[in-house]
């Protein structure tokens, strides 16, 4: 080990400067530093992003490499051969990252680690994405926990090891300028066609941009919280959710930020509320940490054996937001409209796909994984199985939203039905979420003609309600 010999710093699923453990100990070591991502399709197979997530990191990484001066090296292929001909291209004989615990990734980081150790070129990883690490979240006897509230409170909270505070970003990085990589466009994660308008106008990536988010909602957002997080037609909830995946800001940012606001003094209820959502996130990764077949089989394996549908003509309405019932298709134009869905209609709209389709959830975990900015493995995985009934504190299966009561409970103005479906916005509010039930002349001063200008409803809720129960209830049979 010389001076002179940089010290690569691997960035992943981490891209940003401040409370980044791997950065700050390469930092430390005070040689410099080669900033290093990689596009590493080949590993990911089946799960490499989708296009709306290929988008924002095309954002993020444009943002980081300008805070690291524009050093940053960009390489693309399978990391196992990359990253050891870019160690041995620029002689560096020591590497930094911070873990990231999808088994995909957990697989070739082990294999890299391994190979890389032999060749004796050191490894040093970190924690710089979960609060608590899975591995320290089991219960007493080893084994996970399956249910979120006692590993929230026990696995997490009271397991004696807290979160760690939150670093600042190093006062100056000592860059290493090497002539490697290829330049960011030639990742080719920009779409050809630019359907991302929508995405571009609602978001701004980038670690900058998260820490004005976090510090817009701990001003405007946090105190409605409890309400917010399930009112569609009000802008209360954090919106941190691609920023966290991404890693332009670290979940102990956001803890620590929030605890921060009460100087040592209890949250408050809202506060609390939002701080169990970072735990369910926490949950969601330790899942599928513990699980590594989450993405793909049912977690009670009861369900292996359910009568699923096969239905395109319905999965394609469903997807564009073309079923008939306003709460429903408003959602899914949200998502391919601007990358994102409130959680609130998340569940809504799986519950439709799952229950009143009958459509199995693998449908459409995938077609979430392609549109949503915030693409996780692991919560949209433990999310999809929550809402089928097949996953770990799932809800019961027998649990099936109405999206008529749930548009009129959460969404009572019809202020989110009206944005994203236009051609119903003259409805009046008694029949924003049914317009099927209101009289020829109300339909028609709105300018509404069902079967039309809207779809008429693609199925109806009680027969579809019945018809799921009774295949259910097969699974006992």
């Amino acid at each position: 080990m010389t001076d002179s010999a940089p010290v690569v710093v691997w960035f992943r699923q981490d891209l940003r400067l401040a409370d980044n453990p791997a950065l700050c100990s390469a930092v430390r070591e005070g040689r410099p530093i080669l900033p290093v991502y990689i596009l590493d399709d080949e590993n990911a197979g089946d799960w490499k992003m989708g296009a709306a997530s290929r988008f924002w990191l095309h954002q993020s990484l444009t943002r980081l490499n300008q805070s690291l001066q524009g050093r940053m090296v960009f390489l693309q292929g399978d990391a196992r051969t990359v990253l050891p001909e870019l160690l041995r291209g620029v002689g560096a004989d020591s590497v930094y990252w911070n873990r990231c615990y999808e088994p995909w990734r957990i697989t070739r980081d082990t294999a890299i680690k391994k190979a890389l150790l032999a060749d004796s070129i050191a490894v040093r990883s970190f924690n710089g994405s979960v609060l608590f690490e899975p591995s320290n979240t089991n219960k007493p006897d080893g084994t996970p926990y399956r249910v979120f509230t006692p590993f929230y409170r026990k696995g997490c909270l009271q397991n004696g090891i807290p979160p760690r505070q939150p670093l600042p970003a190093p006062e100056s990085v000592p860059l290493f300028e090497a002539d490697a990589g290829v330049p960011l466009d030639a990742l080719d994660l920009m779409p050809a066609i630019a359907w991302y308008r929508g995405i571009e106008d609602e978001w701004s990536p980038g670690e900058a941009a998260a820490a004005q988010r976090l510090q817009g909602f701990l001003d405007d957002g946090l105190g409605h919280y409890d309400e917010g997080r399930n009112r569609p037609d009000k802008r209360f909830v954090s919106r941190l959710s691609p920023h966290l995946h991404f890693g332009e800001i670290s979940p102990n940012q956001v803890w620590f930020a929030v605890l921060d606001r009460f100087s040592g003094k209890q949250p408050t209820p809202d506060a609390d509320r939002f701080l169990s959502e970072l735990g369910w996130r926490e949950f969601s990764n330790n899942l599928l940490y513990n699980e590594p077949t989450l993405p793909t089989n049912n977690l009670q394996r009861k369900f292996d054996k359910f009568p699923w549908r096969d239905d395109e003509s319905a999965l394609r309405c469903w997807q564009q937001g073309r079923t008939g019932y306003p709460i429903v298709d408003a959602g899914m134009r949200e998502l391919w409209q601007t990358g994102y869905m409130h959680n609130r209609v998340r569940m809504i709209v799986g519950s439709f796909l799952v229950k009143n389709l009958m459509l199995h959830w693998l449908h459409g975990a995938r077609w979430f994984w392609d549109t949503l900015v915030d693409a996780d493995l692991a919560n949209n995985s433990a999310s999809w199985q929550w809402v089928a009934g097949c996953g770990a504190d799932a809800a019961p299966y027998f649990r099936i939203f109405n999206p008529v009561t749930q548009g009129k409970k959460f969404d009572p103005e019809g202020l989110y039905v009206r944005r994203f479906i236009p051609e119903i916005s003259q409805m009046p509010d008694k029949f924003i979420h049914n317009p099927w039930e209101a009289p020829a002349e109300v339909l028609e001063n709105a300018g509404v003609i069902l079967g039309d200008s809207y779809p008429e409803p693609l199925v109806d809720l009680k027969a579809s309600r019945e018809r799921a129960l009774a295949a259910f209830k097969s699974l006992s049979g």
